[in-house]
């Protein structure tokens, strides 16, 4: 069953509160309830529950309002719970009707509405904001059609860029993997004797050997390239005998033809542990450091170590992101958890643009990596620039093109810095890279909600200089009503004129009348 109240039946002014004062219609968490879209988001979450049956659910703009909060203020499930029920606004924001002391729902659903809430519910929201400021310069331009052509033309610019949005994992190493593989099979083997009724002798793990010698290894500052084979050696020979200690218990149990006795999170973690045996085993045999669909961790098995070559990092854990930035708006293109060659977004990130407006950009502003020759010839089709150096030698045209022309050339391939600059904010001030997630679809949701919360912040900005700039052109309208009456009364009222040429003289006066009328 479904509890939602509509966007429209809510306002600052009937919120009940246990205060002797009124509540601040000027407060950030009251303005910017206002902008968030709230039937848009609870149109597509209600369809995604069962109208009919069940007890009823957690309001839709809850749940939005829990997670914009979350991400706004980087506050971990618990604490986003614990500041609602302390914040008034923050009530509000959420939908509340009035001040309560109890908690919204336990902090242990916010994995499950991640699940529920991907990342094209939030890619829907970021079209929302993106359609609702250029709705009507879009229809505007809509309408000029190109000779012999059906579209409009070319409006607009679009950045596109790669990013990785890093996971809050420990930096993997190979003896760190091992060992934690290691850890694991232990406790397996302890659970399946205990199972077996402690039936013969127990399978010997030497697991008080290994621990003094990791911690030994671990402790040595500066290890040598055999230290590290030889740890790596004793740690593969002691996770290949607990995978046979669990393979012959685990037949143990067979033969009996009695329930399995691991659980679906430990088969699923044998699984992994034997996959990283194999790699590990690849890896020091062939003496190299890389493999196919390497493991880095054993509870997140999905990161993969993506090469970026940056000076702080050359490789980074987490998932690639392919992002293009629309009037300051970002949306993801592409989320990838493996390593993939970015300009192959940029020809469906251009699409997903002329969709969302109804024509194609203008100018597409990318670094070196995107414009190959299939994608310039198919930009060169659509007559689309590009802020990127024509393939061969420099042409006698480039070479004698105007002071204009280099100036223009170099501030629209500046103009790129913007994405880097979105790229920025979400990683210093919305912890981009440190997604705490640990599934596949929660760490795609956490990272979709950050983009959404980044550009609900660009949308206020917008409504904010739309507001007062409308002003500004009442007040100046206001002005040129006043002055056109100034005009009429100096050129009609003799009285005026009579008091002018006396004060001032006949010579002074049409100096007066001359400025005022010349004022734009």
């Amino acid at each position: 069953m479904i509890n939602y109240i509509p966007e429209n039946q809510l306002s600052i002014e009937e919120f009940k509160t246990p205060f002797q004062t009124s509540l601040l219609s000027d407060n950030r968490w009251v303005v910017l309830s206002k902008l968030v879209p709230w039937d848009a988001f609870a149109s597509i979450y209600i369809s995604m529950m069962n109208t009919d049956m069940g007890r009823p659910g957690i309001s839709p703009r809850m749940v939005l309002g829990a997670l914009i909060i979350k991400h706004k203020e980087n506050l971990d499930d618990r604490g986003v719970i614990a500041a609602i029920q302390e914040n008034v606004y923050m009530q509000f924001f959420v939908g509340l009707k009035a001040f309560s002391t109890a908690p919204i729902f336990d902090p242990s659903l916010f994995v499950e509405i991640r699940k529920r809430v991907g990342a094209n519910t939030f890619d829907e929201l970021n079209k929302n904001l993106i359609k609702s400021v250029s709705e009507l310069k879009d229809k505007k331009h809509g309408k000029k059609k190109k000779d012999n052509d059906d579209l409009p033309p070319n409006k607009g610019k679009i950045q596109l860029d790669a990013t990785v949005a890093d996971q809050y994992i420990t930096h993997p190493t190979d003896s760190n993997i091992l060992n934690q593989s290691r850890k694991q099979c232990e406790k397996m083997i302890d659970k399946l004797y205990e199972l077996n009724n402690k039936k013969g002798t127990k399978p010997r793990t030497y697991r008080r050997k290994l621990d003094m010698a990791f911690l030994n290894y671990v402790k040595k500052k500066n290890k040598s390239k055999s230290t590290h084979r030889k740890m790596n050696r004793k740690l593969l020979e002691s996770l290949k005998r607990n995978i046979g200690h669990i393979n012959r218990l685990l037949d143990i149990f067979e033969k009996r033809k009695v329930a399995f006795p691991l659980s679906h999170k430990e088969q699923w973690m044998l699984w992994i542990v034997n996959i990283v045996y194999e790699q590990q085993k690849l890896m020091y045999d062939n003496k190299v450091n890389s493999s196919k669909d390497r493991i880095v961790s054993i509870f997140q098995p999905h990161v993969r170590p993506i090469p970026r070559g940056k000076i702080k990092s050359k490789i980074e854990f987490g998932s690639k992101l392919g992002v293009s930035l629309d009037n300051g708006f970002a949306r993801v293109g592409t989320l990838s958890w493996d390593v993939y060659n970015e300009s192959k977004d940029l020809i469906p990130q251009i699409e997903d643009y002329k969709e969302l407006h109804g024509y194609y950009p203008e100018l597409v502003l990318v670094d070196k990596i995107y414009p190959n020759r299939k994608n310039r010839s198919w930009l060169k089709e659509r007559a689309i620039r590009i802020t990127a150096p024509p393939l061969g030698r420099i042409s006698k045209e480039r070479k004698e093109e105007s002071y204009y022309k280099k100036r223009k050339r170099k501030k629209e391939a500046a103009e790129r810095n913007h994405i880097e600059a979105k790229f920025g904010q979400g990683k210093n001030g919305y912890n981009l890279n440190k997604i705490r997630a640990k599934l596949r679809l929660t760490s795609e949701s956490w990272i979709a909600a950050i983009f959404f919360v980044m550009n609900l912040i660009n949308y206020q900005k917008i409504k904010t200089f739309e507001f007062f700039f409308t002003i500004i052109g009442r007040v100046k309208s206001v002005i040129k009503g006043i002055r056109m009456h100034l005009e009429q009364a100096l050129s009609n009222n003799t009285t005026v004129k009579h008091y002018l040429i006396t004060r001032y003289g006949f010579e002074s006066y049409l100096k007066i009348q001359f400025n005022f009328l010349s004022k734009p």
